[in-house]
């Protein structure tokens, strides 16, 4: 899952539009290929951003995609915490209180940034939530903040997750365990220790890598067999763990089927990525799949960003995503980010699966509290609950991208880039109570 910082998305962008343009005969692979996998790889982290540039008088809670697709000039139907809850079905409190009250979540990030805490709450009094409750946690000692190399997205991955996360659950603390460093051990010893101390019941990781790069059970065993058996130990305690599925698409560049880990584990739930126009106004189906090469959204004023991960995994059975959420740019949701000085700082339209691992994570949270018992491996259960209705199933769409055109579409029932669908918490929780 790679990335693109804000210092270089204006070139990013333009060089994506071109792509697109003159990617009419794709180049494919005859056969995966397993050449030159790293023995100390690093996870990376995928939020798209781009400055939402709408007047700070329209950073309210009443704002709506609709009224964000009009200031945009029809380029974004952003998303707000309130629009959000309205789209999913998402109680803003639980028997008279702030819905996942008395829960946890556990975010899982590198290098984490430097403005955490009064950038949730910049964004948390914008949209008149709750105050809140934040707790930071370095097991691996707290890493020196430059600014430099990746360290950037990696905060504004952190700004994305906590702020996200308190959107959704207002009412539940947030454990922040921030890592050293981005290498694949000290994230996983971050991950060990999340599951060791059993920090509470859901945990989100909005990172990945490439099964291409990871390459087969024998390239890098003892990382992933580091990680599996944390997964293992997380699962046995009833923790719902969760991971994006990616945002470059079926082949992550590789030019075949290709999807990432740790959101291939099976004890994970793999969150994939749609296109949300619920609110917007505009007479579109409900959800796609976030496709951008296959079918750009809206004005496409940004060009292709990225698309929802999902395919089967090179290594594990698991065939890709599990379930999926708002991903798209073009749908994105609003985040602050203070981290960047003078007139950088401000409110983003971010997108990304990285955005839908941490809500599925708090969804997951506000059931928890209003069933009063664990939900354990969504994942294994969503099946059951598309069955009953309790998912929004996304029929139309497809994560093909420019290097491999053997994409999945989207389909009822499961498909690879969305699962079984997106939630209808409501309904989930009327179901398990």
């Amino acid at each position: 899952m790679k990335r693109r910082s804000l210092v270089s998305i204006t070139l990013a962008i333009a060089g994506a539009a071109a792509l697109a343009v003159s990617a009419s005969a794709p180049a494919l692979a005859a056969t995966p290929s397993t050449a030159s996998p790293s023995t100390n790889w690093v996870y990376t982290v995928h939020p798209f951003v781009e400055k939402a540039g709408l007047p700070a008088s329209a950073i309210k809670p009443s704002l709506t995609p609709a009224d964000c697709l009009a200031q945009s000039g029809g380029a974004v139907a952003c998303q707000t915490p309130q629009s959000i809850r309205a789209a999913y079905d998402i109680p803003a409190t639980i028997d008279g209180t702030a819905a996942g009250t008395g829960q946890t979540i556990v975010i899982v990030d590198a290098f984490g940034s430097p403005t955490v805490q009064s950038d949730l709450a910049t964004f948390s009094q914008a949209f008149g939530l709750p105050a809140p409750d934040l707790t930071v946690y370095y097991p691996g000692g707290k890493p020196t903040w430059n600014g430099r190399g990746t360290q950037t997205g990696w905060a504004e991955e952190t700004s994305l997750d906590v702020q996200w996360a308190h959107a959704v659950a207002p009412g539940a603390k947030i454990a922040l365990v921030v890592a050293a460093n981005d290498h694949g051990a000290s994230i996983d010893n971050a991950v060990r220790y999340a599951v060791d101390n059993h920090l509470g019941n859901v945990l989100s990781m909005s990172y990945g890598e490439a099964d291409n790069l990871i390459a087969s059970p024998n390239a890098n065993n003892g990382q992933t067999t580091q990680a599996q058996k944390s997964f293992v130990k997380g699962a046995a305690q009833g923790m719902s763990l969760f991971a994006s599925s990616g945002d470059d698409g079926s082949d992550n560049g590789a030019g075949y089927a290709n999807f990432g880990y740790p959101a291939s584990d099976p004890n994970v739930t793999a969150v994939g990525g749609t296109n949300l126009y619920v609110g917007s106004g505009l007479d579109l189906p409900r959800e796609t799949v976030w496709g951008d090469y296959a079918n750009c959204p809206l004005s496409c004023k940004f060009g292709v960003i990225g698309e929802t991960g999902g395919a089967q995994s090179l290594f594990l059975a698991k065939g890709g995503s599990d379930v999926a959420y708002n991903a798209s740019v073009y749908t994105g949701v609003l985040t602050y980010l203070g981290f960047l000085g003078g007139d950088n700082n401000g409110f983003y339209y971010f997108g990304g699966t990285s955005a839908g691992s941490p809500q599925w994570a708090a969804l997951t949270a506000d059931v928890i509290q209003a069933t009063g018992h664990s939900v354990g491996n969504v994942g294994q259960q969503a099946s059951s609950w598309a069955s009953k209705s309790l998912l929004h199933d996304v029929t139309q769409g497809s994560n093909s991208t420019a290097t491999f055109n053997g994409g999945y579409s989207g389909a009822t029932g499961w498909d690879r880039p969305t699962g079984w669908g997106t939630p209808d918490v409501g309904a989930i929780i009327s179901a398990l109570q």
